[in-house]
């Protein structure tokens, strides 16, 4: 239940302020707005206020809003209300003020985790792995590395940092053990590790885990909102590149995707964790959100803005005719795309097994 109510949620919210900003965009540009759904098919409920039709479909696994004059279909007059009577600039402010509300809402989330406390795995080690380096130097399970190389440590990343990118055939370590300070010299090896972009990158270890030991990190306002900046930043390059190496085979894409199954699981363990890692990973969402619909593929935003781009190059729109058949084709590569995201979301969280468990009983 905490899974389901966590999901609806947080979709729901990603959806709202999505097609709010294409809402909120329109309206103050004086396109009619005839209808605000979340979600698709038919509507569960509504209600009506001004010219507008705020509902909850049955589907929750999206929205849109309807704009007036949004097709040549509808017999657009001309009204200055129509959206194809606004200019191809009005029309891609229009469709990406979706996106960028998304993007936003990340940054913003980002941000208030850093000011309230981000969760950081402390320093403590809660492995050591038999036959590696750290064996031999005499670490410990439980033991608090303090100081690598000169260099002092207070979580895990650091210790990741300093320990992979090392170049010194020795590497001096100051660790707490038993409220004593013990100093020891661990001999680290090389190792090839693949990538979350699918390349090799060649770097030191030394066979340590982390503990399950968690503090959570307040920084003021000025430095949260820095950091809040810098890890979306770090989040759109690390998207982008992964999407890149998915397309050009580097990474499979069963690797790199997940759908509403797997961000279902994902979500509900989040919750269980706290509402901070919750946020966290509404903003993590939310971004791949933004970045996902601005893709210049037909039914996205981002294929919307590439026959706006077309036609602001050519004064005037493609043919109805060109945009129905690609936009069909575009919307047959999602299913295919959705249908193995999601046959892969089943597979990987073992979903057939527990139906067949469950249908045995």
């Amino acid at each position: 239940m905490l899974s389901l109510v966590s999901f609806v949620i947080v979709l729901s919210i990603l959806v709202i302020v999505h097609e709010f900003g294409h809402f909120i965009v329109a309206k103050k540009m004086g396109v009619r707005v005839e209808k605000f759904s979340i979600g698709f098919g038919p509507e569960i409920t509504g209600v009506t206020k001004a010219e507008t039709r705020y509902s909850i479909s049955l589907i929750p696994l999206g929205g849109y809003v309807k704009l007036a004059g949004e097709t040549s279909a509808e017999g657009v007059k001309g009204e200055k209300w129509e959206y194809l009577s606004r200019t191809v600039g009005e029309r891609v402010r229009i469709i990406f003020a979706g996106p960028l509300l998304n993007y936003i809402l990340a940054f913003l989330i980002f941000s208030f985790v850093f000011m309230v406390g981000s969760p950081t795995l402390t320093a403590k080690i809660g492995k050591v792995m038999p036959g590696y380096p750290a064996e031999s130097a005499g670490l410990k399970t439980g033991d608090r590395i303090l100081n690598i190389n000169g260099k002092d440590v207070a979580y895990w990343e650091d210790v990741t940092k300093i320990i992979h990118t090392n170049k010194n055939p020795e590497m001096k370590l100051l660790v707490e053990r038993d409220g004593e300070q013990v100093s020891l010299i661990a001999m680290p090896k090389s190792q090839d590790m693949k990538t979350i972009f699918g390349s090799k990158k060649n770097i030191s270890i030394i066979g340590i885990a982390p503990s399950d030991e968690v503090v959570y990190v307040k920084y003021g306002f000025l430095k949260s909102i820095y950091m809040g900046a810098e890890k979306l930043w770090m989040l759109t390059y690390i998207t982008c590149r992964a999407l890149w190496a998915s397309i050009t085979g580097s990474i499979p894409i069963k690797e790199s995707m997940t759908g509403p199954i797997g961000i279902f699981y994902i979500t509900g363990q989040a919750a269980k964790l706290g509402l901070v890692y919750l946020l966290q990973l509404m903003g993590v969402l939310s971004a791949s959100l933004a970045i996902f619909n601005l893709l210049p593929v037909p039914v996205l935003d981002g294929g919307h803005i590439l026959f706006l781009m077309i036609e602001k190059v050519r004064r005037k729109p493609v043919s109805l005719k060109i945009q129905e058949n690609i936009t069909q084709a575009g919307m047959g590569l999602l299913i295919v795309l959705m249908v193995f995201v999601f046959y892969n979301d089943f597979m990987r969280f073992g979903i057939f097994e527990k139906i067949v468990h469950l249908w045995k009983k």
